[in-house]
């Protein structure tokens, strides 16, 4: 018998300053069983940094052909996709012929920065291609503290920091702009 993914509910409250977006989102996030809460949570992460109306989780690990997020503009043309992780150069690539943006968020402390060295040179002619790098493991960690099957959290982003709070704490991330 497959095992089934687990359901997360959020209620996240996004004031990006930076970019003069405010909203409320209602977000189930479907973790699947091989995704570790440290992925789901950088996944709900890369929501609110880039947060939109028509961004939406896409089906990620379980199928190749989606990424992790992604938005359709009304009249279905792919403008963004997001990767969470270490994605392969290759893939990265034809993404890049198919989207009009593509954003990737790196995670794992020195396997990310390791993974950064072997691709930056390929992954620098990719001229729609964004790379973030959460660099500080520390901060990743706090985030994952953060995780329960139903949240309330809040996300202010400015200066190119962003701090998410729940009702007990809040985590301070500063995502490094490897490439963008």
């Amino acid at each position: 018998m497959a095992l089934k993914a687990t359901v997360f509910k959020a209620q996240v409250q996004i004031s990006d300053m930076d970019r003069h977006y405010y909203g409320s989102h209602a977000l189930t996030l479907a973790r699947h069983p091989s995704e570790t809460d440290e992925r789901m949570m950088v996944r709900l992460l890369a929501f609110c940094l880039l947060a939109d109306p028509l961004l939406t989780f896409a089906k990620g690990l379980s199928t190749d052909e989606e990424p992790d997020l992604w938005q359709h503009s009304l009249s279905g043309e792919l403008e963004l996709w997001v990767e969470v992780g270490l994605p392969d150069a290759r893939r990265l690539r034809q993404v890049c012929g198919r989207a009009r943006r593509v954003v990737v968020i790196s995670y794992g402390g020195r396997t990310a920065a390791l993974w950064w060295q072997q691709n930056s040179e390929a992954l620098a002619r990719l001229q729609n291609l964004r790379v973030l790098d959460l660099e500080n493991a520390d901060e990743v960690d706090a985030l994952t503290a953060l995780v329960a099957r139903s949240m309330d959290l809040t996300c202010t982003i400015e200066g190119g920091h962003c701090w998410v709070r729940d009702d007990q704490t809040t985590v301070e991330l500063s995502p490094l702009v490897r490439q963008g």
